[in-house]
């Protein structure tokens, strides 16, 4: 257990945590002190380690926030979680937005080993609701801007629900449409022609296992990638679905996709309705959907927000200003949302 002592004077305060454990200390510092400067920039504090001691200097609720930050940190460590410098920005978000958040069962929560061995676990509260959400219900939809991790850990726990054999096979499936700009005619039979569409899926299922497996799967036909339109009359039996980039299905489309689900299936639906790339006289079939099911209490909506974002810290900045651009044009598709 860490030692706390405090002093504090007009707003602002000094206190010192202690470890007993030294090599502890060190992975909370991270190398040449870099987890302490993470915390310096994002809080506004002054953090000095001397010994097994940690110094917070600053204002009073920064460093109180500091104090839990560093003891839950400790106790992941502890319970061996490997300790990045982009944990540490993820965790101040955690325990910057929830009166009683609890780090260990965000962190610590194992969704599943990727093929280089990283451990993949959510890293916002959001993250976290939205894997459970996939875990408790048939039918999910993820909405949200882009670097919150919807595809990417749907994809997740589908590779993971076929490792345990509670899926037989896995289907990814994306609408065909240009985003924003006219690619003009491309070459080559019907698979060549549809597989840029997919190579994001692609990508993220690379990223997941080793090249040589994933080949492996999808030419079993274990692992199926493939463009919306080729769900057109089928049933999906003991099947993990994944449907990308929804915002870009038509109505038609969407209540094809969700009438397709057979027995022992789970589908997950990812879209951004910020990023809708249809033409100005179609109606997304994820902004209806929202609309038609948001009652049914087996379907579960999961929505992010540009602070759930987990790439670069500047792409937060980045959505953040379209949507105020986007919340200034009458009768945007969050104005739909909202009414």
């Amino acid at each position: 257990m860490p030692q706390l002592s405090q002093s504090d004077r007009d707003g602002e305060m000094t206190s010192q945590v202690t470890f007993e454990d030294n090599r502890l200390v060190q992975q909370l510092a991270g190398v040449q002190n870099s987890h302490l400067k993470v915390i310096e920039n994002q809080l506004s504090v002054r953090v000095h380690l001397r010994g097994n001691q940690f110094s917070i200097s600053g204002d009073i609720p920064h460093v109180k926030l500091v104090e839990q930050l560093l003891t839950d940190l400790a106790e992941l460590i502890q319970r061996g979680y490997p300790l990045f410098s982009s944990d540490i920005l993820y965790a101040i978000r955690i325990l910057s937005e929830s009166s009683h958040p609890n780090l260990k069962d965000i962190f610590l929560d194992q969704v599943f080993i990727a093929s280089n061995k990283r451990t993949i676990t959510p890293k916002s509260l959001k993250q976290k609701e939205y894997i459970e959400a996939i875990r408790n219900y048939d039918i999910v939809f993820g909405i949200g801007p882009a670097g919150t991790g919807k595809t990417y850990l749907a994809m997740a726990m589908a590779v993971a629900a076929m490792a345990k054999e509670q899926a037989r096979r896995i289907v990814l499936v994306r609408p065909a449409v240009e985003a924003g700009e006219k690619l003009g005619f491309l070459p080559g039979d019907l698979a060549e022609k549809v597989n840029p569409y997919l190579r994001p899926l692609y990508d993220a299922l690379h990223d997941m296992m080793d090249f040589e497996r994933a080949s492996n799967l999808v030419q079993r036909g274990a692992i199926e990638v493939a463009p919306l339109a080729f769900m057109r009359g089928r049933t999906l039996n003991d099947a993990f679905v994944i449907l990308d980039e929804a915002q870009n299905t038509t109505s038609e489309q969407m209540k094809m996709f969700l009438t397709r689900l057979g027995l022992g299936s789970k589908a997950v639906i990812t879209g951004d309705i910020t990023q809708i790339d249809l033409p100005e006289n179609k109606l997304s079939g994820l902004v209806e959907a929202i609309h038609l099911l948001k009652g049914i209490d087996a379907i579960r909506f999961v929505f992010f927000t540009n602070r759930d974002v987990v790439r670069h810290r500047l792409v937060q900045e980045i959505i953040l200003a379209y949507e105020r651009a986007e919340q200034q044009k009458p009768g945007s598709s969050r104005t739909l949302i909202e009414n």
